[in-house]
């Protein structure tokens, strides 16, 4: 498998913080993985790195081989934990601005998307409850044809039967070439939508391997190992 995303002994300090210590793993081409630890962790500091938002104190991380910033910003597709948008512009104003601003932008799938969930193009997002403003913002991400998708807590602040939309249309809308990270702490609702996981916590690497290698070679859920590797 050809590798889209590699860490090596990747650090990220906060004056005297450390959110990242040492870090090495690969994402390879065409697989869902799951970013998973308990909160403060590490997760979302290695995600912005990755999206080119901040830089590494030590190590690399690098996407197709480069370095996250310009080079990167056409291949890479990032989903913040909190939203982002301006309250006072309507749905179908975002659809365009993400339109001029990303060539990879596929319009009639956002709103396609849109149409699916009952989501008035012409409301305003302030007007919109925080799921359906969660909703909106992962439409824009998966519109894009991009090569990496970086999703930070996608499902963690909306009920369950929203979660599970949230999932179904990030599996049929990511290009299969590409590779979805999911960052999440809650392992039950995402485990069956993932092919591979890396369990961080503490800012270190406690576990990369397939779900599959997880469930046959010991025996549990991915879930349950979590629960057995950080004691919760």
């Amino acid at each position: 498998m050809e590798t889209l995303l590699q860490c090596t002994d990747l650090s990220k300090s906060y004056g005297s913080k450390t959110a990242l210590d040492g870090v090495s793993f690969s994402l390879e081409r065409g697989r869902i993985v799951g970013l998973l630890g308990p909160n403060g962790s590490g997760k979302s500091t290695l995600i912005k790195i990755a999206a080119g938002l901040l830089t590494p104190t030590a190590g690399s991380l690098l996407v197709e081989g480069k370095k996250p910033g310009p080079a990167t910003k056409a291949l890479v597709s990032y989903l913040p934990e909190r939203t982002y948008l301006s309250a006072w512009m309507r749905i179908f104003d975002i659809v365009d601005f993400f339109a001029d601003f990303y060539q990879d932008f596929d319009k009639a799938k956002a709103f396609e998307m849109l149409d699916r969930l009952g989501i008035n193009p012409r409301d305003r997002l302030k007007t919109m409850s925080k799921g359906t403003k969660e909703k909106v913002q992962l439409i824009l991400v998966m519109s894009r044809n991009a090569q990496l998708y970086l999703l930070d807590e996608p499902i963690g602040g909306v009920d369950p039967a929203a979660r599970d939309y949230i999932l179904n249309t990030i599996i049929r809308n990511y290009n299969e070439n590409a590779t979805v990270l999911i960052s999440t702490h809650l392992i039950a609702d995402v485990e069956n939508y993932l092919d591979d996981v890396v369990f961080i916590n503490t800012g270190h690497v406690a576990l990369v391997s397939s779900v599959d290698e997880i469930r046959e070679g010991q025996g549990k859920s991915v879930d349950a190992l979590f629960r057995e590797v950080f004691k919760c």
